[in-house]
This record gives C-alpha cells, structure tokens and sequence, in this order.
C-alpha cells in the first residue's frame, strides 16, 4: 500500500491526540455510569462505540499497541456474557488509564507501559470457562485471522474507494511451496499490482517475520480480471491466483462474491480479509481519516474529524495567545493616542480637529473593546473539562480509604481562561483528595455521629463580577482550630504569644504553609506535609485567593477566587515614593482619605479607626518623619477584602483606574515578590502591578511576628530607580525592553 506523505501523517496524529483523549474521558465516564448500573444496554453499547472508535483511529495513525489493546478488548465487549459482565466497568477502568498512558507516551516519544497485566485479564474476561465445543473453538479463531488481516486504515481505504465508484478487487496468490525466495516473490507480487492500479490494502505487510504461503491485497484498477490474474501469475511464484470483486451492497455493507466466502471457509488456517471485508463500513468508525474524494451514490463517505458539529474547529492555544497578545499591544497603542489627543486639547483648545479626534478614538476604542472580550472568550472553556476527571478521582480514593462518598457538581458550564484551567488542574486534585481523606468519616463514625452512612463532596464554580470561584465542601468534621494550633506549636512554626494573637482565619490559614501537617500517621494520601502549599503556590502564580470556612461536626469550604484571564485586567494605580504601582480593581473594596496623625500604633502594627472598625494596616513606603508638618501629611488607604480578612494598604497618592496590559518581568528587574509584573501607559511610564497573594502574606506574618510586624517601607529599595516613574520616557520605555 502507498504510504500517505510524512506532513499528511503528521497532521493526522496531531487530531489523532486530540481526540484520543477525550475519548479516554469518555470511557472513563461510560465505565463509571455501568458501575453504577450493570444492566444499562445503551451505556454499554456507548462503550463499546468508545472503544472500536479508539481503535481504528490508532490503527489509522499507526499505533499498533494501542490498536490491538482496544481491539481485544472490544471483542470482550461484543460478547454476551452475563458472567463476565460485572467485571467489565473494572477492566474498562483500568484500560482507559493504560490507554492513557500509551497516549503519553506516543506523544513524547518515551518507552511504551507494560500492557500484558491488562491483557491477560482481558483474556480471562473473554474466557471465563475452560472448555467448549470444537467447532465453537474454530469460529473463534477463524474470527481471530480474518478480524486481524488488514488494519484499520487499509479498511478505510477500501471503503472510500467502493463509495466512490472504483472497481475494487480481492486478489490472492498462493505461493508456490517449492518458491525458494517467498519474500522476493511477495515483493515481486507487489510491483505487479502496483502497475495494475492502486494497492489499498496487502497482506503480509512488508518485514513480518510469519512464512509467507500466500499473499493478499484489495486492488482499485480499471483492468479486468483476466488481465490482474494473467500479471500476477509469475512462474516458481505463483501456484494459484483468485481475483473477485468488491463491491457496494448497500449503504453499511461491502459484499464480496459467494465462492470468496467458501474458499475463506476452506482455507481456515490462512483466512484471508474477505470475511472481514463483508461488514468493513460498519467497521470504520475513524474520527480523524481524511475525505479526499467526493462521494457518489448513496455510499457514506468517512467523516473527515472528529464527530461533531460542522462549524467547530481545533485551534492551537499558541495561536490564540498570539492574538491576545497583539489586542494588548493595540490597547497600549489606544493609550498612547489618547495621552496625544489630551496633549493636544490642551495645547488647541479651540481647534475644530479635536472633536474629530475625540470620535474617532471613541470609535476605535468601542471596537477594540470588543475584539478583546471577542478574542478573550475564544480562550474561555467551561470548567466542566475539568470537573469530569473528579467523579473517577472519588471513586478510586474512597475505595483506598473505605469511605463511601457521593460527589455532587455544579456550575459545570462556567467559563474560564484555559490556561488558568490547566494551571489549577493540580491544586484541585489535591484538594478533593484531603477532603476525602482528612475532612469525612468512615460510615462507623457518621453513623455515631448522626450522619448518613454515605458522605457528600460537593465541587461547583460560578462567576462573581470579573472572578471565577470555585468551591470544594464535604460534610465531614470539620477542621479543629485548637488543634492546628497545637500542631504548629509542636512543629515550631509558632510560639505560644503568637499563638495566642492568632483569628480563627490565620489559625485556618497555617494548613496551607509547607510542610504543614495534622495528620497522626503518614499515608498514600496524608501525613506528608505536601499538598496544601501546591495550592498556595499555584494560586500566587494565577493572582488567585484562597479562602477557608469549616463548622466542627457539620464539614469544610476551600473557596478559591481566581481572574477570568491573565492577560489584561482593570487597575487602580497609585504612587509609593515616587513610583507607580497598580492593584487589580476588583480587589479594592474602598478607599479611604486620612493623615498621618489619625494612624496609631497597636501592639507592634498601625491601624486606622474607619467609621466602627478597626482597621490595621500595611505601609508600602517608608513613614513619615516625625513632626507636626509630617503628622499633618495626607495619604491614602486602600481597604483590600479578602474573605474574612479586611486591611488597609496606605499610599501616597492616587493616579486613577486604567486597562492595563500583564507582561512579565524578569528577577533581575524585580527584587520582591511583591511585584507580580508591569504594563506600560500610553506616555511610556512603566507600572509595577503589585501580587495581592504575597501583600496578604506579608500582613498575616505581620500579625504574628513577636518582634513586631516589619512592614514600614516593603517596596522600598526593592525597585531599581529605572522604574522611577521621574524618570525619562526613553529610560521607563527602556527599563521595559525586557518585558516580553
């Protein structure tokens, strides 16, 4: 058979990964379903569909393990076998994760998983019994050669070209037994065919190690029989040829002529494909085969991707970005014409071209604010690719555990940045896994405790203004404040003043520390001190928030607040010393003018008297000399909320709210985790956009430093004078040259 171009077959495993994981998830659903309901027909049928699609498309691509793994199993599959049929959502199971990891390693190129564990039980699931009839013996393993003769592409190939019109013949040789050269005679066999017409499908294939007694090919020619049979009759080669028709019965059959079928039947030992080739349509399920041809007749032509919607196509997440990217270079540009146009208001007040300036940049800017939600959508996904990998995480780690847990999802349809959806793939798992094994009881223990048996993990998203939350609660226990105290006072990550001074939040807040652990004895899943601080982590990398609610008895809420995107967010810029900073706008819940003298100090931190509360504070800059004409400075507060949490962040003045566009730096720029990145205004003045997680941080270490809070002046000195926003254009536009 021609082999397809390289780039062809390139692009072929390209959507080949593509869809081959989520078939792997929706396997992984199917079995999860037929566990839960034996006897449903549709879902294993569903399955079977799953898994016979998986196959062809892996034998199209060339991947034959995998091909031949799904096509044991779908045998299995096919067979009606109440015996077996409890032990299948186990094995489809464990095959979606072996499938899984075959997929990995295709993809990266690395050694292949050991299969033959699967295999084998596989095998026994086919044959429960030993025993049985002979003649049911020798069906099955004629069935076995004639289902393993041609693969699944030779059968796509096949199939287009009878449903395009082609005249399609079976051709088989018998080798000669006295052939002292069968391989070369195969070959010579080969060239014969292709000066014929095409070779769509030929057996053996080129390099197999089995004896080569006969050979066999589908053949797409013009030419008659007589002269196919006449050119493949090679003397000391060839000792019989039998050429016969495919053909087109009807719109899910090929049909081959009576005598094909009698002569399979007599040569059991060596069945050719013509068996198979009698219901090869119903036997192509490729989601990703290409349609080169157009159709004729009423013969269905293979779908050229995956099943689906017509108007939905794959794009590369790099693309997109690209796009992002260039949408945040245009509002950069938008910021630039709109401090012109002010420069040039100010300076022709009366000129007639201003308002035509005005009309055209608000024009410019109504559209270029909806490229970007346009272009930003395109990268939201629902969160419920996420969500659906949950209900087998559930199952497999409450089974470790001997917990019986009912997992509830909702807001599955809510929309997020995929990037930030990957990114977070991890800190959920581990999530979902410590309440399984850390928040819920045993049955025994609900039972004692006035509980159902059962325990519910309940796992939902929803937006809240331009934030997503997701949240993670169960109906366990609960977390005891007392004794995640007591823990981190033997642990040495408190003393006992500190200790003392701790809010039920901050006490809530030490689970999340490294190396933080409650648990009394070191599982497969706890005791570590590893899992919780990922969480952490990964949310100060997203610019994301994290919040804890629990009531002993009645079960914890890991509340996360992560940003719709990235790339570009609303801010609030002010000045600290000199230099520009910007906070996420969603992020301040007020702000608050005050002087110097109306600050007071409380037990080593400042705090603010803001109506009937007391407000403690976080100084980005250096205070203020003493002295009335200091004490009578103005400054500002900016009242951040961050779940039960409220504090105040003082500045020295306010530069309004801007869309700013995210871009990174680099460590030799930035010496504090304080910055998180920069953006650039339309005058060229870099600023700094301030990491809320490492500000929220640094005031709860503020908290409960003994020695006093050490938080005058955080930024100061931390920030290179080339980001001075005193300094020059050229020098601020220059000082950016790193960002990428």
């Amino acid at each position: 058979m021609t082999a397809p171009p390289e780039d062809r077959m390139t692009e072929l495993r390209q959507l080949f990964f593509e869809s081959a994981g989520e078939l792997v998830q929706k396997l992984n659903d199917e079995a999860m379903r037929l566990e839960k309901s034996p006897g449903d027909a549709e879902t294993a049928r569903s399955l079977r569909r799953t898994v016979h699609t998986l196959k062809g498309d892996s034998a199209a691509c060339g991947f034959r393990e995998l091909s031949e793994l799904a096509h044991e199993f779908e045998d299995v599959l096919a067979l009606e076998n109440t015996a077996a049929a409890a032990a299948v959502p186990e094995i489809a199971l464990r095959a979606a994760d072996v499938f899984a990891a075959l997929l990995e390693a295709y993809q990266k190129k690395t050694k292949l998983p050991s299969i033959q564990c699967l295999r084998a039980d596989i095998a026994r699931l086919a044959h429960p019994a030993p025993g049985g009839s002979g003649k049911a013996k020798k069906t099955k393993r004629k069935a076995a050669a004639t289902t393993n003769r041609w693969s699944e592409y030779e059968q796509v190939a096949i199939t287009r070209a009878v449903a395009e019109g082609k005249r399609v013949h079976h051709v088989a040789v018998q080798i000669d037994p006295q052939c002292a050269m069968p391989i070369a005679g195969r070959q010579m066999i080969q060239f014969a065919l292709a000066g014929l017409g095409e070779v769509l499908a030929l057996y053996p294939v080129e390099g197999s190690h089995e004896p080569i007694t006969r050979v066999e090919a589908a053949l797409a020619s013009e030419k008659p029989a007589e002269q196919i049979r006449a050119k493949c009759s090679i003397p000391t080669i060839a000792l019989t040829v039998r050429v016969t028709p495919v053909r087109a019965q009807t719109r899910s059959t090929i049909a081959l002529p009576p005598d094909s079928a009698a002569d399979s039947e007599r040569n059991d030992d060596a069945a050719s494909p013509e068996s198979r080739s009698a219901d090869i349509a119903s036997s192509v399920p490729s989601s990703i085969t290409s349609n080169d041809g157009a159709s004729t007749g009423e013969a269905a032509t293979v779908p050229a991707v995956p099943s689906g919607p017509d108007n939905l196509l794959r794009v590369d997440a790099e693309r997109i970005d690209s796009v992002l990217n260039l949408v945040g270079e245009l509002i950069l540009a938008k910021s630039m014409l709109q401090q012109a146009l002010l420069e040039f208001g100010q300076r022709f007040p009366k000129d007639s071209l201003r308002g035509k300036f005005a009309d055209a940049m608000a024009f410019q800017g109504r559209v270029l604010n909806d490229l970007q939600h346009s272009v930003m959508k395109i990268r939201m996904v629902p969160v419920d690719q996420l969500f659906r990998r949950f209900p087998r995480i559930v199952r497999d780690v409450s089974r470790q555990c001997g917990k019986e847990v009912q997992l509830l999802v909702r807001g599955g349809q809510t929309d997020l940045d995929k990037g930030i959806l990957d990114a977070i793939a991890e800190p959920l798992t581990h999530l979902v896994r410590n309440a399984i094994g850390h928040g819920l009881e045993t049955a025994e223990e609900r039972v004692r405790a006035g509980k159902r048996p059962q325990g519910t993990l309940r796992l939902g998203a929803y937006h809240q203004g331009n934030q997503v939350v997701i949240e993670i609660s169960d109906d366990g226990a609960g977390i005891d404040s007392e004794k995640v105290r007591q823990r981190a006072l033997s642990q040495g990550v408190l003393n006992a003043e500190q200790a003392a001074r701790l809010t039920e939040a901050e006490t809530l807040d030490l689970i999340l520390r490294p190396g933080f652990s409650t648990a009394e004895e070191i599982t497969e899943l706890s005791g570590r001190g590893v899992g919780l601080d990922v969480v952490q982590s990964v949310l100060g990398r997203l610019k994301g928030t994290i919040q804890i609610e629990t009531a002993p008895g009645r079960g914890t809420t890991f509340r996360l607040r992560l940003p719709l995107t990235l790339a570009i967010i609303r801010a609030l810029m002010f000045r600290v010393e000199q230099r520009l900073y910007a906070l996420p706008l969603n992020a301040v819940a007020e702000i608050a003018r005050t002087v110097e003298e109306e600050i007071h100090q409380v037990e080593h931190y400042e705090v603010l008297q803001l109506r009937n509360d007391v407000l403690p504070l976080l100084r980005l800059g250096s205070k203020a000399l003493s002295g009335s004409e200091a004490a009578r400075r103005k400054v500002f507060v900016l009242v951040i909320n961050s779940g039960e949490r409220k504090f105040g962040v003082v500045v020295d003045g306010l530069e309004g709210e801007d869309e700013l566009v995210i871009k990174a730096l680099d460590d030799q720029s930035i010496t504090t985790d304080l910055v998180s990145g920069a953006s650039i205004l339309g005058d060229g003045r870099v600023v700094l956009i301030l990491n809320m997680i490492a500000l929220m941080d640094r005031f709860t270490r503020g908290r409960t430093d003994a020695n006093g809070p050490q938080m005058d002046g955080l930024l100061s000195g931390a920030v290179p004078a080339a980001l001075n926003i005193e300094s020059s254009n050229r020098r601020a536009r220059g000082a950016a040259g790193g960002l990428p």
